[in-house]
């Protein structure tokens, strides 16, 4: 099992904390980032679109990302949410472990040694 490293944009701060409490909540995700001020420029339907977005850098594992893709599709207010994800090579292996730890179904939370982000 690999640790991923997932992006995506939502449209406003209220929808990406929704995405992002969910994803952690339902251990889809050890920890989502989110980071306000994103501009995007985009085609879309023919059309170049511009617009502010939250991103979400989310944690998780390749054994939750299928899942953690739908989740996140059945919570995302766009039609066609961005997901991309690429595989993390290297780290703190402590780190790691606990997005592992995190993100199994079973998993029993615990404190991490200290507070990760």
């Amino acid at each position: 099992m690999s640790v991923m490293l997932a992006y995506s944009t939502c449209p406003d701060p209220a929808s990406a904390e929704r995405i992002a409490r969910a994803l952690v909540d339902e251990r889809l995700a050890a920890c989502v980032n989110r980071l306000p001020g994103v501009q995007s420029t985009y085609r879309w339907q023919g059309q170049v679109e511009q617009a502010d977005e939250v991103l979400l850098l989310i944690k998780t594992t390749t054994d939750r990302l299928d899942a953690m893709t739908a989740r996140l599709r059945a919570l995302h207010p766009h039609e066609l949410p961005e997901v991309i994800a690429v595989e993390v090579h290297s780290g703190l292996p402590a780190y790691l472990d606990w997005v592992a730890a995190e993100t199994a179904p079973t998993a029993v939370p615990g404190p991490p040694a200290q507070t990760p982000e």
